[in-house]
């Protein structure tokens, strides 16, 4: 059981989270209802009876309040990443895992022996851990990636695929200790913003002089993962990558920590009928695949 003052703090920022969430909607239907009133179109029906108190309230409205947000502190210090396995890891898994920890400037990692999941959280918490990650493999092969932010959460679960280790990258360099830049590419709905928030913040600021680049690229909800190096001569830009490279495929956010995860609201999954259509995609803006289903068109 979760010691008392965790317990407290636990519920008083669930409590806030409700309360951001009821602004959150209410500023949504103000907009909806001055959308329609600028545009001379028609009123939602579930709107029209509060429409003029909306409408009214639209003059101080915009103004969610986002004290709460789970990364509020993010970029004021830097993160303090802890890795560690399934239970039992293969080699291969040992292996990755040593190779991710170069990933994230000051991380550290840890031999995950026969610790459960409960003292692991607790261990990070007293520790001042900002997130835990925890690497998971089939048959010896990674195959998934679990973001547990603390000290409240979410979590953030995604499928590892097409993995090549830094050894198996050709004519690789050693990993500098500068901390990367970082490129987020077609990650523009409101889903895509979220993960790119929960990936954004594993990491520190970095400096302007920095040569290294992590990229995540979004493609069909599939995210790669790539790392270079940025060599400038003249006019010339290099990039040369040091490994290692994956695929990462988003499946499910938590709000709450591992401890207590079966307890924890999902604020979204990925389910096998939501996806009724081969062009529906959830983290990449509409602008954008409208764009790119018409560039492929020309193409053909």
């Amino acid at each position: 059981m979760l010691p008392m003052r965790e317990a407290r703090m636990r519920r008083e920022y669930v409590y806030r989270k409700s309360l951001e969430e009821k602004q959150r909607a209410l500023e949504e239907d103000r907009k909806k209802v001055t959308d329609a009133v600028e545009g001379s179109k028609r009123i939602a029906n579930h709107l029209k009876k509060d429409a003029l108190i909306l409408q009214k309230g639209a003059e101080w409205g915009g103004q969610v309040n986002e004290v709460d947000d789970e990364y509020r502190w993010a970029g004021t210090k830097d993160p303090k990443v802890v890795l560690t396995t399934s239970r039992d890891p293969s080699s291969k898994l040992k292996m990755f895992s040593k190779e991710m920890k170069l990933m994230f400037p000051g991380a550290q990692r840890m031999n995950r022996g026969h610790y459960d999941v409960r003292h692991l959280v607790q261990a990070c918490r007293a520790n001042d851990v900002s997130d835990l990650l925890i690497l998971t493999e089939t048959r010896g092969r990674p195959d998934g990636l679990i973001v547990c932010h603390l000290p409240f959460g979410p979590t953030a679960y995604f499928n590892l695929s097409n993995v090549v280790m830094r050894h198996d990258v050709p004519e690789r360099e050693t990993v500098s200790e500068q901390y990367p830049h970082l490129v987020f590419h077609n990650m523009k709905s409101k889903l895509g913003l979220r993960f790119t928030s929960i990936l954004k913040y594993l990491f520190p600021v970095p400096k302007s002089s920095s040569k290294r680049v992590i990229s995540f690229t979004n493609a069909n909800d599939f995210i790669s993962f790539r790392h270079h190096t940025v060599t400038v001569d003249g006019a010339e830009t290099t990039l040369k990558e040091i490994g290692p490279r994956f695929e990462l495929r988003p499946y499910c956010i938590k709000l709450g920590t591992l401890e207590n995860i079966a307890a924890a609201e999902t604020e979204w999954q990925l389910r096998s009928f939501m996806r009724t259509s081969k062009k529906r995609q959830f983290l990449a803006a509409p602008q954008d695949i409208e764009s790119d289903g018409e560039e492929e068109e020309m193409e053909k």
